[in-house]
């Protein structure tokens, strides 16, 4: 069994690069349902809101359908494990995030009966909440649906 399309990866990918950047790896981006949105807050119960939010609205998960929303919840909270460095938690450990986050869904395996699985990357900044005082972080987080 081999992956022949690395949703973690292209994940990473969109959450990191900017648009005229990302031109380049468009042929990838075919072969897999993704959207991109941007969250910042001290309470991460925001940040899983907007990748759920955005996910649902471009129809990356189905609204109705539970396995999907826990999937990507999932997904979500190992990605914020990384961002976190394990701690999740912001804004009660005095630190805020601005994040930028991609949410891929494909199938990375060859053979069907793998079906699908999802992907979501965080890329951004995470500090004390004061500007200038933050650094860069990142997580990626993937889930079968």
């Amino acid at each position: 069994m081999t992956q022949t399309v690395k949703i973690g990866k292209l994940a990473m990918l969109l959450a990191s690069l900017n648009e005229s950047e990302m031109e380049y790896f468009a042929p990838a981006f075919e072969q897999v349902n993704y959207c991109q949105g941007k969250a910042g807050s001290m309470e991460v119960q925001k940040v899983i809101a907007a990748v759920e939010t955005a996910a649902k609205r471009n129809g990356i998960i189905a609204e109705n359908v539970y396995r999907e929303t826990h999937a990507l919840y999932h997904a979500i909270l190992e990605s914020l494990q990384g961002v976190t460095r394990g701690q999740i938690g912001v804004g009660n450990m005095m630190r805020t995030v601005g994040l930028r986050f991609a949410v891929v869904r494909g199938k990375p395996y060859d053979r069907s009966e793998e079906g699908e699985w999802i992907a979501v990357a965080f890329y951004g900044t995470i500090g004390a909440p004061v500007k200038g005082l933050e650094h860069e972080t990142f997580g990626l987080g993937i889930n079968h649906i």
